[in-house]
């Protein structure tokens, strides 16, 4: 990641305040049915900590990074303030060791902040991340978020379809994927109709 990229996101999480709330991502927190406590769980690019927060409140075993020393603080934060322990890493996709374990679940809320070519060495290395029988929570914004302006990236390459989806995680079984307009309301980040693709999907084995 670019130094300017990562004076972007430093000046961002500066602010005061939670950039995108410190609320749950809504379709990661709908998953709660699959999750059972003890289940390790990795957060990717995780920000200033609200998925990886909420995932240790369910008992999960955390690991979580990010590139931005100013969102690991404040996420670090978080975790001390609603008394949950997260294991906080401060790393890029590109520098992630996705081979150095595995977990029951990986998950990627909006990390559209990458190309084609560097997603698709996030993508094998999230799939290789997961245990055999692990699942994969991702979300992120879609084509037709270029005209809602609500938050996401502005590169029409880095947004998802579910033809992309399917085809990078073609190796998984796809347990959900599907692709709809909603709501957002995660903080002044996140906010406002958006175009939304969603998957679930489980590792064999």
């Amino acid at each position: 990641m670019s130094d300017p990229e990562l004076q972007r996101w430093n000046g961002r999480f500066a602010a005061p305040g939670f950039v995108f709330g410190t609320a749950p991502n809504a379709f990661l927190a709908a998953q709660a049915p699959r999750f059972k406590p003890g289940l390790s769980a990795l957060c990717v690019a995780d920000g200033e900590g609200r998925n990886s927060v909420w995932l240790a409140r369910q008992g999960l075993r955390v690991t979580a990074f990010d590139f931005s020393p100013v969102g690991l603080a404040k996420a670090k934060q978080l975790a001390r303030d609603s008394g949950v322990e997260v294991d906080y890493r401060l790393g890029n996709v590109n520098q992630w060791n996705w081979d150095e374990r595995q977990y029951d679940v990986v998950a990627g809320i909006f990390i559209q902040f990458v190309g084609p070519a560097e997603r698709a060495r996030m993508f094998a290395g999230m799939a290789r991340a997961l245990k055999p029988g692990g699942l994969l929570i991702l979300e992120g914004y879609g084509p037709k978020q270029l005209e809602y302006a609500t938050g996401g990236p502005k590169k029409l390459e880095n947004l998802y379809t579910e033809e992309l989806l399917r085809e990078s995680f073609k190796g998984l079984e796809i347990l959900h994927l599907a692709a709809y307009d909603a709501e957002v309301d995660e903080g002044a980040g996140h906010s406002g109709m958006s175009a939304l693709v969603d998957l679930v999907a489980r590792r064999p084995g």
